[in-house]
Protein backbone atom coordinates (compact mmCIF):
# COMPACT_ATOMS: atom_id res chain seq x y z
CA UNK A 1 0.00 0.00 0.00
CA UNK A 2 1.20 3.55 -0.67
CA UNK A 3 2.06 5.57 2.17
CA UNK A 4 1.02 9.73 1.83
CA UNK A 5 4.89 10.18 1.88
CA UNK A 6 5.02 8.35 -1.31
CA UNK A 7 4.68 10.57 -4.33
CA UNK A 8 2.75 9.63 -7.80
CA UNK A 9 4.22 10.48 -11.21
CA UNK A 10 0.94 11.20 -12.75
CA UNK A 11 2.61 10.52 -16.60
CA UNK A 12 3.18 7.43 -15.77
CA UNK A 13 -0.21 5.24 -16.90
CA UNK A 14 -1.51 3.59 -13.32
CA UNK A 15 -0.78 0.08 -14.78
CA UNK A 16 3.34 0.48 -15.07
CA UNK A 17 3.80 1.96 -12.00
CA UNK A 18 4.72 -1.30 -10.07
CA UNK A 19 7.27 -1.80 -12.85
CA UNK A 20 9.03 1.56 -12.89
CA UNK A 21 13.30 1.70 -13.16
CA UNK A 22 15.69 2.32 -10.60
CA UNK A 23 17.26 5.31 -12.78
CA UNK A 24 20.71 4.90 -10.69
CA UNK A 25 20.30 1.54 -11.50
CA UNK A 26 20.25 2.55 -15.75
CA UNK A 27 23.01 5.34 -15.13
CA UNK A 28 25.19 3.24 -13.46
CA UNK A 29 24.54 0.28 -16.07
CA UNK A 30 25.89 2.59 -19.22
CA UNK A 31 28.96 2.62 -17.55
CA UNK A 32 29.00 -1.62 -18.21
CA UNK A 33 27.73 -1.34 -21.54
CA UNK A 34 30.36 1.62 -22.32
CA UNK A 35 32.94 -0.58 -21.22
CA UNK A 36 31.58 -3.94 -22.85
CA UNK A 37 31.39 -1.42 -26.77
CA UNK A 38 34.45 0.20 -26.01
CA UNK A 39 36.96 -3.11 -26.39
CA UNK A 40 39.72 -2.30 -24.53
CA UNK A 41 40.26 0.07 -20.99
CA UNK A 42 38.84 3.64 -20.86
CA UNK A 43 39.98 6.66 -18.46
CA UNK A 44 37.62 7.94 -16.09
CA UNK A 45 36.99 10.84 -18.53
CA UNK A 46 36.27 8.94 -21.66
CA UNK A 47 34.14 6.18 -19.91
CA UNK A 48 31.81 8.82 -18.13
CA UNK A 49 31.25 10.72 -21.45
CA UNK A 50 30.30 7.33 -23.22
CA UNK A 51 28.00 6.98 -20.67
CA UNK A 52 26.68 10.60 -20.98
CA UNK A 53 27.69 11.12 -17.54
CA UNK A 54 30.10 13.64 -15.82
CA UNK A 55 33.42 12.12 -14.11
CA UNK A 56 32.18 13.14 -10.59
CA UNK A 57 28.87 11.50 -11.20
CA UNK A 58 30.48 8.20 -12.77
CA UNK A 59 33.02 7.79 -10.04
CA UNK A 60 30.69 6.65 -7.50
CA UNK A 61 29.14 3.86 -9.47
CA UNK A 62 32.94 2.69 -10.72
CA UNK A 63 33.71 2.55 -6.80
CA UNK A 64 30.63 0.43 -5.39
CA UNK A 65 31.08 -1.98 -9.35
CA UNK A 66 35.13 -2.52 -8.79
CA UNK A 67 34.17 -4.30 -4.89
CA UNK A 68 31.50 -6.55 -6.52
CA UNK A 69 34.80 -7.42 -9.44
CA UNK A 70 32.37 -6.08 -12.36
CA UNK A 71 34.81 -3.61 -12.90
CA UNK A 72 38.88 -3.39 -12.30
CA UNK A 73 41.59 -0.83 -13.10
CA UNK A 74 45.24 -1.53 -14.95
CA UNK A 75 48.14 -0.07 -13.48
CA UNK A 76 47.84 3.22 -15.58
CA UNK A 77 44.05 3.58 -13.80
CA UNK A 78 42.00 2.92 -16.61
CA UNK A 79 39.07 1.22 -15.87
CA UNK A 80 37.99 -1.99 -17.85
CA UNK A 81 35.60 -5.23 -16.64
CA UNK A 82 36.44 -7.04 -14.38
CA UNK A 83 36.36 -10.92 -13.20
CA UNK A 84 32.52 -10.87 -12.44
CA UNK A 85 31.37 -9.19 -15.65
CA UNK A 86 33.10 -12.01 -17.47
CA UNK A 87 31.60 -14.73 -15.36
CA UNK A 88 28.34 -13.47 -15.69
CA UNK A 89 28.66 -13.27 -19.63
CA UNK A 90 29.73 -16.88 -19.73
CA UNK A 91 26.62 -17.55 -16.97
CA UNK A 92 24.78 -16.31 -19.92
CA UNK A 93 25.88 -17.80 -23.19
CA UNK A 94 25.81 -21.34 -21.21
CA UNK A 95 22.36 -20.97 -20.76
CA UNK A 96 21.17 -19.57 -24.72
CA UNK A 97 20.40 -21.99 -26.94
CA UNK A 98 20.68 -20.58 -30.51
CA UNK A 99 17.52 -22.58 -31.73
CA UNK A 100 15.60 -21.01 -28.88
CA UNK A 101 16.79 -17.54 -29.05
CA UNK A 102 16.04 -17.29 -33.14
CA UNK A 103 12.31 -18.84 -32.49
CA UNK A 104 10.82 -15.69 -31.42
CA UNK A 105 12.74 -13.92 -34.14
CA UNK A 106 12.16 -16.14 -36.82
CA UNK A 107 8.16 -15.95 -36.07
CA UNK A 108 8.47 -11.96 -35.96
CA UNK A 109 10.23 -12.17 -39.46
CA UNK A 110 7.66 -14.04 -40.84
CA UNK A 111 4.94 -12.19 -39.54
CA UNK A 112 6.75 -9.01 -40.68
CA UNK A 113 7.17 -9.74 -44.26
CA UNK A 114 4.39 -12.26 -45.24
CA UNK A 115 7.08 -14.81 -47.02
CA UNK A 116 8.18 -17.95 -46.13
CA UNK A 117 11.14 -18.14 -43.64
CA UNK A 118 13.80 -20.71 -43.27
CA UNK A 119 16.30 -21.08 -40.53
CA UNK A 120 18.90 -23.05 -41.59
CA UNK A 121 22.07 -24.56 -39.50
CA UNK A 122 25.75 -26.07 -41.36
CA UNK A 123 25.08 -29.63 -41.24
CA UNK A 124 27.26 -32.35 -42.36
CA UNK A 125 26.59 -31.88 -45.93
CA UNK A 126 25.92 -28.43 -45.33
CA UNK A 127 23.41 -25.94 -45.03
CA UNK A 128 20.63 -27.69 -43.82
CA UNK A 129 17.05 -26.32 -43.08
CA UNK A 130 15.73 -26.63 -39.39
CA UNK A 131 12.91 -24.79 -39.17
CA UNK A 132 10.14 -23.55 -41.69
CA UNK A 133 7.58 -21.07 -41.92
CA UNK A 134 5.39 -21.27 -44.68
CA UNK A 135 4.15 -17.91 -46.72
CA UNK A 136 1.12 -16.20 -45.94
CA UNK A 137 0.23 -17.16 -49.54
CA UNK A 138 0.72 -20.68 -51.08
CA UNK A 139 4.26 -21.35 -52.53
CA UNK A 140 4.94 -24.24 -53.92
CA UNK A 141 8.48 -25.09 -53.38
CA UNK A 142 10.33 -28.35 -52.29
CA UNK A 143 11.67 -26.61 -49.88
CA UNK A 144 11.23 -28.66 -46.46
CA UNK A 145 12.64 -29.66 -42.72
CA UNK A 146 15.71 -31.52 -43.65
CA UNK A 147 16.30 -30.05 -46.94
CA UNK A 148 19.97 -29.52 -47.94
CA UNK A 149 21.16 -26.61 -49.89
CA UNK A 150 23.06 -26.03 -52.36
CA UNK A 151 26.15 -23.32 -51.41
CA UNK A 152 26.64 -21.10 -54.38
CA UNK A 153 23.16 -21.46 -55.88
CA UNK A 154 20.80 -20.87 -52.92
CA UNK A 155 21.15 -17.56 -51.08
CA UNK A 156 21.10 -19.81 -47.65
CA UNK A 157 24.50 -21.54 -49.12
CA UNK A 158 25.99 -17.82 -50.36
CA UNK A 159 25.15 -16.16 -47.12
CA UNK A 160 27.19 -19.49 -44.95
CA UNK A 161 30.11 -19.14 -47.78
CA UNK A 162 30.30 -15.31 -47.13
CA UNK A 163 31.27 -16.02 -43.29
CA UNK A 164 32.22 -19.28 -43.52
CA UNK A 165 36.82 -19.84 -43.02
CA UNK A 166 37.83 -20.33 -46.48
CA UNK A 167 39.35 -23.67 -45.55
CA UNK A 168 36.06 -24.93 -44.15
CA UNK A 169 34.24 -23.76 -47.10
CA UNK A 170 37.01 -25.47 -49.51
CA UNK A 171 35.87 -29.21 -47.60
CA UNK A 172 32.76 -28.32 -47.84
CA UNK A 173 32.83 -27.87 -51.65
CA UNK A 174 34.68 -30.91 -52.00
CA UNK A 175 32.46 -33.03 -50.08
CA UNK A 176 32.24 -34.69 -46.66
CA UNK A 177 34.41 -37.36 -47.77
CA UNK A 178 36.65 -35.58 -50.50
CA UNK A 179 39.43 -33.93 -50.27
CA UNK A 180 40.00 -30.32 -50.53
CA UNK A 181 39.64 -28.68 -53.40
CA UNK A 182 43.29 -28.12 -55.65
CA UNK A 183 44.76 -24.65 -55.79
CA UNK A 184 43.44 -24.69 -59.38
CA UNK A 185 39.93 -25.25 -59.03
CA UNK A 186 39.64 -23.29 -55.39
CA UNK A 187 40.87 -20.06 -57.63
CA UNK A 188 38.07 -20.81 -60.12
CA UNK A 189 35.40 -20.05 -56.87
CA UNK A 190 37.38 -17.08 -55.81
CA UNK A 191 35.60 -14.54 -58.01
CA UNK A 192 32.31 -16.09 -57.36
CA UNK A 193 32.89 -15.99 -53.74
CA UNK A 194 34.47 -12.54 -53.38
CA UNK A 195 31.03 -11.30 -54.90
CA UNK A 196 29.35 -13.03 -52.51
CA UNK A 197 31.46 -11.62 -49.36
CA UNK A 198 30.97 -8.24 -50.87
CA UNK A 199 27.41 -8.67 -51.31
CA UNK A 200 27.16 -9.53 -47.87
CA UNK A 201 29.39 -7.11 -46.70
CA UNK A 202 27.65 -4.13 -48.39
CA UNK A 203 23.90 -5.33 -47.71
CA UNK A 204 23.96 -7.16 -44.67
CA UNK A 205 22.18 -10.42 -46.41
CA UNK A 206 23.44 -12.61 -49.68
CA UNK A 207 20.72 -12.73 -52.57
CA UNK A 208 19.35 -15.54 -55.13
CA UNK A 209 17.43 -14.42 -58.17
CA UNK A 210 14.92 -17.50 -59.79
CA UNK A 211 17.74 -19.57 -58.61
CA UNK A 212 17.75 -22.35 -57.72
CA UNK A 213 13.94 -22.27 -58.48
CA UNK A 214 12.86 -19.92 -61.58
CA UNK A 215 10.40 -17.66 -60.48
CA UNK A 216 11.44 -17.56 -56.91
CA UNK A 217 13.47 -15.05 -54.75
CA UNK A 218 15.34 -15.59 -51.57
CA UNK A 219 17.27 -13.07 -49.48
CA UNK A 220 19.71 -14.51 -46.40
CA UNK A 221 22.00 -13.04 -43.66
CA UNK A 222 24.21 -14.74 -41.40
CA UNK A 223 23.83 -14.90 -37.68
CA UNK A 224 27.53 -14.94 -35.87
CA UNK A 225 28.53 -16.80 -32.74
CA UNK A 226 30.69 -15.15 -30.03
CA UNK A 227 33.80 -16.17 -32.38
CA UNK A 228 32.72 -14.85 -35.33
CA UNK A 229 30.93 -18.02 -37.10
CA UNK A 230 28.26 -18.31 -38.79
CA UNK A 231 26.01 -20.49 -36.64
CA UNK A 232 22.60 -19.91 -38.16
CA UNK A 233 21.29 -18.07 -41.54
CA UNK A 234 18.06 -16.70 -41.49
CA UNK A 235 16.47 -16.70 -45.24
CA UNK A 236 12.80 -14.86 -46.51
CA UNK A 237 11.72 -16.37 -50.02
CA UNK A 238 8.88 -16.29 -52.06
CA UNK A 239 7.39 -16.06 -56.07
CA UNK A 240 9.10 -13.34 -58.15
CA UNK A 241 5.76 -11.23 -58.10
CA UNK A 242 5.41 -11.00 -54.28
CA UNK A 243 9.05 -10.41 -53.17
CA UNK A 244 10.80 -8.20 -55.24
CA UNK A 245 14.62 -8.95 -56.40
CA UNK A 246 15.53 -5.26 -55.75
CA UNK A 247 18.23 -4.39 -52.86
CA UNK A 248 15.98 -1.87 -51.87
CA UNK A 249 12.57 -3.42 -50.97
CA UNK A 250 11.56 -4.30 -47.11
CA UNK A 251 12.64 -8.18 -47.07
CA UNK A 252 16.39 -7.46 -47.56
CA UNK A 253 16.43 -5.17 -45.05
CA UNK A 254 14.30 -7.18 -42.58
CA UNK A 255 16.30 -10.44 -42.99
CA UNK A 256 19.61 -8.48 -42.02
CA UNK A 257 18.32 -6.53 -38.66
CA UNK A 258 16.84 -9.47 -37.73
CA UNK A 259 20.22 -11.23 -38.13
CA UNK A 260 21.92 -8.59 -36.74
CA UNK A 261 19.57 -8.63 -33.26
CA UNK A 262 19.90 -12.38 -33.37
CA UNK A 263 23.84 -12.17 -33.18
CA UNK A 264 23.39 -9.72 -30.85
CA UNK A 265 21.52 -11.69 -28.90
CA UNK A 266 23.82 -14.33 -29.37
CA UNK A 267 27.02 -12.19 -28.24
CA UNK A 268 28.34 -12.49 -31.74
CA UNK A 269 30.03 -10.55 -33.67
CA UNK A 270 30.23 -10.07 -37.60
CA UNK A 271 34.30 -10.88 -39.16
CA UNK A 272 32.85 -8.95 -42.28
CA UNK A 273 33.91 -5.93 -41.33
CA UNK A 274 31.66 -3.23 -42.62
CA UNK A 275 28.67 -5.08 -43.24
CA UNK A 276 25.68 -3.50 -43.22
Amino acid sequence: MRTSSEPVDAAVPAEDRAQRAVQSVEAGGRLLLALADSGSALSLKDLAARAGMTPSRAHPYLVSYGRLGLIEQDISGRYDLGPAALHIGLASLQRLQPMAAAEPVVRALAARTGHAVALAVWGNFGPTVVRLIEASRPLHVSLRLGSVLSIFDTATGRAFAAAMPHERLQQAIAGPMGEPLSAAAWRKRLPELDAVVQEVRRHGAARAVGSPIPGVNAFSAPVYDLAGNPVLVLTVTDHESRLPAAWNGPAASAVAEAARELTQRLGGRSTLHGAA
